[in-house]
């Protein structure tokens, strides 16, 4: 008999029950889905919000998840000297032995790693820490594997409804407005270059050295800043600034001493003096832009009357903003005795730069100046582990409040705050959204959005107390994204400039 007999002989054999085969298919990967792996765990606390979980899996799981891999495999693999279909078992499994081994080890895990996060309380928040490449399933007996996860604090929520609140409340006066109205301006004025001695307000540019223990530590070349009471970097900060540049013109030098921050990123630097040296290169003054038709054009309004009504839609979204923050902070006050968990410090740090995020996108949202954002940025980073830390305990409260209020967030929610965002901040919605989708900040966006909602159906019971809120003082700080000790990009400057999502703009 020749091949192509065979081949007509075993199409005519199968084609009568062609249909049933399909039904006992459809059948047998049904009762695959349902099997259950034979595993033994064991789940112990490895420290604060970690878990360390061993795992052993039955040899004859391993066996029969070999026997599936090996049946696919048998139905697609092309040996030379052989049908497709008709390989022998044994010259399969060693002729594909590691992809074999791979296929095998991925379900097992795959597998096994559901059935532990369904059939125990494990609430992860991060990716088990398994080193998949150096794993491999024995050729006898069962397999066994072990890995670090960290998981989601356990604590009670009291009972938050009726709350007792303080509120800070501020009038939106027409002077409140004025003063935004001169700081929303700053960005859009003209510095032009005077002669004479820097006065307050003024911008100076400086070639900036920034020395410790006789040794130079850091050199920043045309730094500019304006005349404030407070001038910020990223991990340091120096008191009377205005009062130590004033009066110096270009080709004079001032010199300070400055205290790093004890939570700087450079940790041989915390709590350590530098001395610092500005060497004035140019002074510039503010010249402020007219309010005239062209102007307002410019910035997406009409009239004066109609920036002023933004302004003030603006200053009540920041009143929003700090009520928001105070409540926050006072609910979590309210639970210290269920709020006393420790969280890992290798998870606090690798949050530092996601809570930064954040906090900055908040204010962005609020519509907060690019200058006061920089300003916070800075303070935060100068505490950052401590504000990050404090942060999460918020973020894991907040979030079981949201579970438990059944509170979730739709699209149309995230597309109002990107418009709201992209007016105050004069884009387009389309080249936002594509630039926070890019740093993706956009999944912070949904989380504070649920955060928020999870904030106001406390404040939907609460019982308030107004008092009057403290008037801000960052219009007295001028921030720089700049560190004395390293080199730190910054979140706020960065998010004012996407070279790459500039020239997606033009493509299109």
């Amino acid at each position: 008999m020749n091949a192509s007999e065979d081949e007509s002989l075993e199409g005519s054999a199968d084609s009568p029950s062609d249909t049933g085969n399909e039904t006992d298919t459809a059948v047998a990967e049904t009762e695959k889905a349902d099997v259950r792996l034979t595993l033994d765990v064991d789940i112990t606390d490895s420290g604060p919000c970690k878990k360390h979980v061993s795992v052993s899996v039955a040899r004859s799981d391993i066996d029969d998840i070999l026997d599936d891999v090996l049946n696919e495999l048998g139905e697609t693999a092309d040996v030379p000297g052989f049908r497709v279909g008709r390989v022998p078992r044994q010259l399969l499994k060693k002729r594909f032995r590691k992809e074999l081994g791979n296929e095998v080890k991925q379900k097992i895990l795959m597998g096994s790693l559901e059935q532990i996060s369904e059939e125990n309380s494990l609430d992860p928040i991060n990716e088990p820490n398994l080193d998949v490449e150096n794993i491999e399933i024995p050729d006898e007996g069962d397999f066994e594997f072990e890995f670090d996860v960290e998981v989601r604090p356990d604590f009670d929520l009291p009972d938050y409804a009726k709350l007792k609140i303080t509120r800070p409340v501020r009038e939106i006066t027409e002077e409140s407005v004025d003063s935004y109205l001169k700081e929303f301006l700053v960005q859009y004025g003209k510095r032009e270059i005077v002669d004479g001695a820097a006065e307050k307000g003024d911008f100076v540019t400086v070639n900036a050295e920034f020395m410790h223990g006789g040794e130079t530590l850091r050199e920043i070349d045309e730094m500019t800043a304006q005349l404030k009471s407070t001038l910020r970097f990223q991990d340091a900060e120096i008191a009377g600034f205005d009062e130590l540049v004033a009066g110096a013109k270009a080709g004079e030098s001032r010199e300070v001493t400055i205290t790093v921050s004890q939570e700087a990123e450079t940790l041989e630097m915390r709590g350590e003096t530098v001395n610092a040296e500005f060497r004035i290169k140019e002074v510039r003054r503010l010249e402020l832009p007219e309010l005239n038709k062209e102007f307002l054009q410019k910035i997406g309004v009409e009239t004066e009357e109609e920036l002023r009504l933004e302004i003030n839609n603006i200053l009540e979204r920041q009143v929003m903003y700090e009520q928001r923050q105070s409540t926050r902070a006072q609910v979590l006050d309210k639970i210290t005795e269920s709020a006393d968990w420790e969280l890992p410090e290798d998870l606090v740090m690798k949050q530092v730069e996601n809570a930064l995020h954040r906090e900055i996108l908040e204010m962005q949202q609020a519509g907060f100046t690019t200058q006061e954002i920089q300003a916070r940025e800075n303070e935060l980073r100068q505490k950052s582990v401590t504000t990050t830390r404090q942060a999460l305990k918020e973020h894991f409260v907040l979030d079981k409040i949201a579970e438990k209020e059944g509170i979730e967030v739709s699209p149309s929610d995230i597309e109002t705050e990107i418009q709201m965002m992209a007016m105050q901040r004069g884009e387009s919605p389309r080249r936002l959204r594509a630039r926070l989708t890019k740093s993706g900040v956009i999944d912070n966006l949904e989380a504070q959005i649920r955060e928020r909602k999870a904030v106001d159906a406390i404040l939907d019971t609460a019982e308030f107390e107004d008092v009057e809120m403290d008037p801000s003082t960052d219009s007295d700080v001028e921030a720089v994204s700049q560190s004395v000790c390293s080199k730190i990009s910054s979140i706020a400057a960065g998010a004012e400039t996407d070279e790459e999502t500039d020239e997606n703009d033009a493509d299109e």
